[in-house]
């Protein structure tokens, strides 16, 4: 398969479904990653790029495409010219399957990349939303075990390391983050380690 992670920062990508595209890349599929902006609202922009293209060899994608748009200004991009951007990204790599932010989210980006990704993948059979930290209630009814990775996720998001200590809660990391959510949505999925998704279309072949 064919698969596209789009995020609207640097690092939304890896902590939602990062331990899920590792996963999907041992077993031999192509993922590629979009991001729509700089992240330039959380670090230097050249920073944040050199970490996303780390990030990316990590987990073995093919391909980073960049938006260029500015961090924290996705909502004043306007929803034409995101699904425009992101229908070209779209049509280079004919996706089989989309993961995106979740709408619900008390980031106005994150909201933005939600909203024009819907239209967007308007023909893509399989499209799941994923969670970050910002992302309101959000109940996954999709779930991928991610025990065999967690440690390599982790590392992961390591590899974005102006951002690991930016939680706002003091004396937490974003390790620590991530480990805490993969045991809660395990605990949901009747696994140990997971990540939790929200299906906005799943289709599946019965032979």
């Amino acid at each position: 398969m064919n698969i596209l992670a789009i995020g609207a920062h640097p690092d939304d990508i890896e902590f939602g479904c990062g331990g899920a595209l590792i996963k999907y890349v041992q077993a031999g599929h192509a993922v590629w990653l979009f991001i729509l902006t700089d992240g330039s609202y959380g670090g230097k922009p050249e920073i944040r790029k050199r970490e996303q293209e780390k990030a990316a060899r990590f987990i073995g994608a093919r391909r980073v495409f960049w938006g260029q748009y500015v961090d924290t200004e996705l909502a004043e991009v306007g929803d034409r010219e995101l699904i425009k951007k992101m229908d070209e990204v779209i049509h280079q790599v004919k996706p089989d399957m989309v993961f995106l932010n979740f709408p619900e989210d008390v980031h106005q980006d994150h909201r933005a990349a939600a909203q024009a990704g819907v239209s967007a993948t308007r023909y893509i059979k399989e499209v799941l939303f994923y969670e970050v930290p910002t992302t309101q209630h959000f109940e996954p009814d999709v779930f991928v075990d991610i025990k065999t990775v967690l440690k390599k996720k982790q590392q992961l998001l390591q590899l974005h390391t102006s951002q690991v200590d930016k939680t706002r809660v003091q004396n937490l990391t974003i390790l620590e983050s991530v480990q805490s959510c993969a045991n809660f949505r395990g605990f949901q999925g009747r696994v140990k380690y997971a990540e939790g998704f929200k299906a906005l279309r799943l289709l599946r072949e019965i032979a």
